[in-house]
């Protein structure tokens, strides 16, 4: 959608030196605005006509061409998207073709018929002279929008704020719409409720589309509003490289040029400030209570009662009842992950994460804090009772799962859920517990959200004291056996797996291996002889068992 700045054609024939000029076809391009004027003989010189053009000319060419090359006039014309033609007619001819006007008022592209007493160069000199005053205007405008722009920021005033003020200066529909907020700000005023219904719809539309949100391009198109046309132009808010939303105008009233969207630039560039302002601040807080949570799951005495002392500050009361959280994010898409990437990615989009997890606070009205150090993220919970928290607990997980999942793009969460105890001072023990759900959980489950109630045996097994014994009992009972799949190439333990997942029956074992029975009777003697246990003996097939277990843990 070309931009022009200019004065309309309604403007063009309202001076007064054009009282006897009229407008005679194209009627709905009346408010086509006029950036330049040209005066032209040749008909050919559409080589050089600049978009936004009204030409000046007269009917001669018109009257030597048949209606086929005067009609391919027209349609170039428009196709340059010009302004519209002057033509003086008399005394070239009598009037226009009814077949050319008709085709003219087709394409809605606009034919003045000039007085033939009135000079070109009177009517070229006084247009430009106009579109000049008009262009001095509007930097005027612009200058004084952006004072106040700069008033609003030095001020303290809101982004809302920032939008009255495109609106008073492009009077036409605007909206604000932020990428993580599902209400947008909106003014439109003075308009017919049909189209004011169009506009929700058609801005929806827009936000929908998350590709618009991630190209970081400004918008200019056209969308149908009550039935027509109408130029739309959005202009992304952009900071640190990423869209945080969007200003979106509609030529509802006017047309949207050149001034609109130096007015919709300096306002994105002040939401911008605002944003920056907000996340600085945001990360200020954030620090703060990531350091009150080191502190308190610190096994320093000192820092512990530092800590404790200062729990009023987040209100929370020592003696309720206290839940951790922590969050494990992967990516997929890369083959060799490393620390440093993800540290970067999660310092990136902390604020993000953290904005979500609050609000569903708010919405589930829980009271606690979310921490951003120890390279990860971690959420202190409080709940003044036991009761059904456990439900609480769950909707509050599925409702951030959701929320962060639809924030990071390409990225694989787990969540895991610490036991919850009583007293703000044994936080460190569900903390322990959380670390321990989501380091053995991931390993042993799919699921995406586990606590550490759902461990079942592996909340012994997982235990830091016993890691020197969960290896030696690994290695005496069925490392030999790994041993010999992999110098073989069997797959002796995947029939062992197997065997206790058919709790022993060796006919059902066949079915789901696609194996013969005699093959599977083969393997179990095997798995037998390899490992020195007899699969009859209960001590025996538990301890197989748990050392399966074991093998998915390390």
């Amino acid at each position: 959608m070309p931009r022009q700045n200019g004065i309309s054609l309604e403007d063009v024939l309202n001076l007064p030196l054009m009282s006897k000029c009229k407008l005679i076809s194209g009627f709905k391009g009346i408010r086509n605005t006029v950036s330049r004027v040209n005066i032209i003989a040749d008909p050919d010189i559409f080589d050089w006509v600049k978009s936004g053009e009204l030409l000046l000319t007269t009917a001669y060419s018109f009257n030597k061409a048949d209606k086929d090359y005067q009609k391919s006039i027209i349609l170039n014309a428009k196709e340059q998207n010009l302004a519209g033609i002057g033509i003086k007619i008399s005394p070239y001819l009598t009037n226009m073709s009814d077949e050319i006007l008709a085709y003219a008022e087709e394409l809605n592209f606009p034919i003045i018929e000039i007085d033939p007493s009135l000079p070109l160069s009177e009517i070229l000199m006084e247009v430009m002279k106009q579109i000049y005053n008009k262009q001095t205007s509007l930097l005027e405008r612009i200058e004084k929008a952006h004072e106040k722009f700069m008033e609003i920021m030095l001020d303290g005033k809101s982004m809302e704020d920032v939008l009255d003020v495109v609106y008073n200066n492009i009077k036409n529909p605007v909206a604000l719409k932020m990428k993580h907020q599902d209400v947008a700000y909106e003014l439109f005023q003075d308009i017919p409720e049909n189209t004011t219904i169009d506009l929700k719809k058609d801005l929806k539309k827009f936000s929908d589309n998350s590709i618009n949100f991630r190209s970081k391009k400004m918008y200019e198109d056209k969308v149908i509003i009550s039935g027509k046309y109408v130029d739309r132009m959005a202009i992304p808010i952009i900071l640190k490289e990423e869209v945080h939303g969007y200003i979106i105008s509609w030529s509802i009233n006017t047309p949207l040029g050149g001034f609109d969207l130096s007015i919709m630039e300096s306002a994105s560039t002040i939401i911008s400030l605002f944003i920056l302002q907000e996340l600085n601040v945001k990360e200020v807080e954030i620090n703060y209570r990531s350091e009150f949570f080191e502190d308190l799951i610190s096994s320093d005495t000192k820092r512990k009662r530092k800590a404790l002392d200062r729990a009023h500050f987040f209100n929370l009361a020592p003696n309720d009842y206290y839940v951790v959280e922590v969050m494990s994010f992967k990516f997929p898409n890369l083959d060799n992950e490393d620390d440093d990437f993800l540290f970067d990615y999660l310092r990136k989009h902390s604020n993000q994460v953290v904005s979500s997890i609050e609000e569903a606070m708010k919405n589930f009205y829980l009271n606690g804090i979310v921490s951003t150090k120890l390279n990860g993220i971690q959420i202190l919970l409080e709940f003044v009772n036991t009761n059904d928290y456990k439900k609480k607990l769950n909707d509050f997980n599925l409702n951030i799962y959701e929320a962060i999942k639809k924030r990071l793009d390409n990225v694989d969460l787990r969540i895991g859920v610490g036991r919850i105890y009583r007293g703000l001072d044994n936080a460190n023990k569900s903390f322990s517990d959380a670390l321990r759900t989501i380091r053995t959980g991931k390993e042993l489950t799919n699921r995406t959200i586990i606590t550490y109630e759902e461990l079942g045996v592996f909340k012994i097994l997982c235990q830091d004291s016993l890691t020197e014994e969960l290896y030696d009992f690994y290695n005496t009972t069925l490392k030999p056996l790994v041993d010999y799949d992999e110098k073989k190439s069997t797959e002796l333990v995947k029939t062992l797996n197997c065997y206790f997942e058919c709790n022993g029956n060796l006919t059902k074992m066949s079915e789901t291996l696609y194996t013969h029975y005699n093959t599977i009777l083969y393997r179990i003697n095997r798995i037998q002889e390899i490992t020195g246990t007899n699969l009859n003996d209960s001590n025996d097939r538990l301890n197989l068992e748990i050392a399966l277990k074991i093998k998915q843990m390390i």
